[in-house]
């Protein structure tokens, strides 16, 4: 599923499955970080990465600007491991 109106459909079936509908989710940044994680590390990180960055999101009180911050440490972690 590469089409980006395939994937907005899939978000916005999954945010009403799971009852938050109300959630406004940036597909784009979520790649981005994915992306990141997969290169900068392993494949295998990308999930990983981008459930732990919105769980810690989530626990911060969520919004754009907790997703932005979790997003900037976890990048930044890639970033760190590339460089050593």
């Amino acid at each position: 599923m590469t089409d980006p109106a395939e994937l907005d459909a899939w978000r916005d079936e999954l945010l009403t499955t799971l009852g938050i509908e109300d959630l406004e989710v940036d597909v784009g940044l979520v790649l981005e970080l994915a992306k990141h994680a997969a290169h900068g590390v392993a494949r295998p990180a990308a999930p990983l990465t981008t459930f732990l960055v919105g769980y810690a999101a989530g626990r911060r009180g969520g919004g754009e600007a907790a997703v932005q911050k979790a997003t900037e440490e976890a990048l930044s972690a890639v970033a760190r491991r590339r460089e050593a």
